[in-house]
């Protein structure tokens, strides 16, 4: 019995990791990233898988955490707060800041360069997110799931059996 309630709650913790890390940012068009710095502590510490989903920059406002490219077209980004917007003839622009940073970011950030906002962070989940490469995400989340629905079909079945064994011999 124990060994089945164990089943149910690891298979409820991938399907709920599985949607919260792979279903859901494929839904809404964002993307998972994982944080690897220090840089927006306590709140984002290290190892914390945020969705970062497309924004508009028209509705980027100060206190959002947006994503950006650290240079245009050129891979390597940056999750930061936005502590100010400035709108010139060029478009927005926005000074962004870590939370954990004593000054704002050096360069000031262009409309171009934001991916998305931050929608929402898992702790910890980053850290397998970066410990696993992304083809064999590919096809490890799938068969961990498929496994574990296995496993709980056995024991779900292995515990029928028992039931009617103990209904015919009571």
């Amino acid at each position: 019995m124990l060994a089945q309630a164990v089943a149910v709650v690891v298979l409820i913790g991938v399907v709920a990791v599985g949607l919260l890390a792979v279903v859901v940012p494929r839904v809404v068009g964002g993307v998972p990233l994982t944080i690897l710095t220090g840089s927006m502590e306590p709140g984002l510490p290290p190892g914390t898988l945020v969705v970062v989903r497309p924004v508009d920059p028209a509705d980027i406002r100060v206190g959002d955490v947006v994503t950006y490219q650290i240079r245009p077209g050129v891979p390597g980004v940056i999750s930061h707060r936005v502590v100010g917007v400035t709108v010139g003839e060029a478009g927005r622009t926005f000074t962004l800041k870590g939370d954990a940073n004593a000054e704002p970011d050096r360069d000031a950030v262009v409309e171009g360069q934001v991916m998305g906002e931050v929608w929402y962070s898992v702790p910890w989940l980053g850290r397998l997110n970066t410990g696993v490469s992304a083809g064999a995400r590919a096809w490890l989340v799938p068969a961990v799931g498929v496994g574990l629905l296995g496993y709980a079909a056995f024991l779900t079945g292995r515990g029928v059996v028992r039931r009617r064994r103990a209904d015919r011999q009571g």
